[in-house]
C-alpha cells in the first residue's frame, strides 16, 4: 500500500513538473530610459546571470521617451508569455500618479515580478550657500517663504514629489525648478543657481566629490550604512522618508509559474557581486521581496504619490 502512494505522489509530482511554463528561447529586457543611466547599467548586470540561470538568451533594449512611458507602454502591450520584462525605477509611479492620461494601468497591467533593490535619495546644498545641515535649510525656507528654490529631473519626478512631501511634512514652501534630467540640475546647484536638490548619490558623486555641492542629509527611514555621517532627515521630520527602488515587471497574465521561477532567480542574482557593486554606489540594497509582496508596495506607493500630486494639483500633460 505504501509504495503505490508513493508512487501516485510521484506521478503528481511528475505532472506537475511537465506542466511548468517554459523559459523562452529569448528574453528581451526593456530599460525605458537611455543606455549608460543607472537602471541600464543595472538591467547588463543581471542580463547575463539571467541567461546562466535559465540557459537562454537575454537582451537588454532601451525605449526611451516620456519619462519612461514608452517602454513601459511596449512592456504592456507585449506578449504574456515572459519573453519581454521590464526594468524601471520608483518613476513608473510618479509619471503615473501625475499623467492623467496613461496608456496602461501601473498596478492592472503588469505583473510585478521583483523587486531588485532599493534605498535613499540624498538632500544636496550647494558648496556657494551656507547651509551646513537639514535644520539651517528648513530655518532658512521658514524666514523666507519661496525664496529657496530646489531643482529636480523634471515635473512629476520622484524627486520632485518627494521634495514637495519633505517641504508638507516641515510646513515649509520652496520654488520648483524642473529640469530635462537630473544632470542638469546638479549642475546648476554646483554654480549656485538652485540651492538644493534630493538626488540618487550617484547623479552627485563627482559635484560632492570635489567640493562643489555638500550633503545634509537622506530620506533613509533611520541611519544608513552608506552614508554613515548623514543623518536621515526623519531626525528633523519624524516620519519622512523615501525610498527610490529597481524592480522587474512583465505583462499582467504571465503564467504566475514562471514570474515566480523569475521572482527567485532574480533575487538570488540581486545579491551577487555583479550586481551589488552597481547598487552599493546608490546605498541601494537588495530587496528579496516575493512576487506578491512586490505587487502590494506598488500599489503602497502609487497611492501615496498620486495623494502628493492632487493635493498639490501636480500635472502632466
Amino acid at each position: 500500500m505504501m509504495i503505490r502512494v508513493l508512487a501516485l505522489a510521484a506521478c503528481a509530482l511528475a505532472a506537475q513538473a511537465g506542466a511548468q511554463t517554459a523559459v523562452p528561447k529569448q528574453i528581451k529586457i526593456v530599460v525605458p530610459f537611455s543606455a549608460g543611466a543607472s537602471n541600464d547599467a543595472i538591467a547588463r548586470a543581471i542580463a547575463p546571470q539571467l541567461a546562466e540561470e535559465f540557459k537562454t538568451v537575454v537582451i537588454v533594449e532601451n525605449r526611451v521617451g516620456a519619462a519612461g512611458v514608452i517602454g513601459s507602454e511596449y512592456v504592456a502591450k507585449s506578449p504574456k508569455d515572459g519573453a519581454t520584462l521590464l526594468l524601471t525605477s520608483s518613476t513608473f509611479l510618479t509619471s503615473a500618479a501625475t499623467q492623467p492620461r496613461m496608456p496602461y494601468d501601473p498596478v492592472k497591467s503588469f505583473a510585478p515580478v521583483a523587486m531588485v533593490g532599493q534605498g535613499p535619495l540624498v538632500l544636496a546644498v550647494s558648496g556657494a550657500k551656507p547651509y551646513g545641515d537639514l535644520r539651517a535649510v528648513l530655518d532658512a525656507a521658514r524666514a523666507r517663504p519661496d525664496a529657496l528654490n530646489y531643482g529636480t529631473a523634471g515635473i512629476g519626478s520622484l524627486a520632485h514629489l518627494a521634495t514637495v512631501m519633505m517641504n508638507d511634512a516641515a510646513r515649509v514652501s520652496m520654488t520648483h525648478v524642473p529640469y530635462k534630467g537630473a544632470a542638469n540640475a546638479a549642475s546648476d546647484l554646483a554654480g549656485g543657481q538652485i540651492d538644493i536638490m534630493l538626488a540618487n548619490y550617484s547623479s552627485l558623486a563627482p559635484l560632492v566629490q570635489g567640493g562643489k555641492v555638500k550633503l545634509v542629509a537622506t530620506t533613509a527611514r533611520g541611519p544608513h550604512a552608506a552614508f554613515p555621517n548623514l543623518p536621515p532627515a526623519a531626525s528633523v521630520l519624524p516620519g519622512y522618508a523615501v525610498d527610490i527602488w529597481v524592480g522587474v515587471f512583465a505583462p499582467a497574465g504571465t503564467p504566475q509559474d514562471l514570474v515566480d521561477r523569475y521572482n527567485a532567480a532574480i533575487n538570488r542574482i540581486a545579491r551577487s557581486p555583479e550586481t551589488t557593486s552597481l547598487l552599493d554606489m546608490d546605498g541601494t540594497v537588495p530587496a528579496s521581496m516575493t512576487s506578491g509582496e512586490f505587487g502590494k508596495r506598488v500599489a503602497s506607493d502609487l497611492e501615496q504619490w498620486r495623494a502628493v500630486a492632487q493635493s498639490h494639483h501636480i500635472s502632466v500633460e
